[in-house]
């Protein structure tokens, strides 16, 4: 099961990050995770919120440049070693991980989201491992 992220591309510039918190905020869209990657001329800001389509909307409305992507919320044990056969797992069926960054942990679980090359055999991968994949629904209960 994929959720959607929200990606963002602003100009690296100072407070232009600000504008798309506060227009989230004053929107009432919760943050539930992020990833922000620059180069000297744009940002590229990934999130997960708790409403992807209408954080997609206002900010588009907002003059953003915006996109939603299908990505996996994957629950990990939060102990050495899960990480790594999770992403051993993917690679043995020629899945590339694309990129990865961490949602939260709680207790003895952890969740990463993961843009991956092959959806749908990730799925595969995933219930044939017996890997648990969040919602929106899920990420926004946590």
């Amino acid at each position: 099961m994929t959720t959607k992220q929200l990606s963002v591309f602003i100009e690296n510039r100072c407070g232009r990050l600000g504008e798309v918190l506060s227009t989230l905020k004053s929107k009432g869209i919760n943050i539930l995770s992020l990833s922000l990657a620059d180069t000297s001329e744009y940002g590229l800001l990934r999130l997960i919120v708790s409403d992807s389509n209408n954080g997609k909307k206002v900010l588009s409305d907002s003059g953003f440049s915006t996109m939603l992507t299908d990505v996996f919320c994957v629950e990990i044990g939060h102990k050495s070693g899960t990480l790594s056969d999770l992403v051993g797992f993917l690679s043995d069926k020629g899945i590339a991980v694309e990129y990865m960054y961490g949602l939260s942990t709680e207790g003895s679980k952890a969740y990463v989201v993961m843009k991956l090359s092959d959806v749908a055999l990730a799925n595969e991968v995933f219930d044939k491992n017996n890997v648990k994949t969040l919602s929106e629904a899920d990420i926004c209960a946590l």
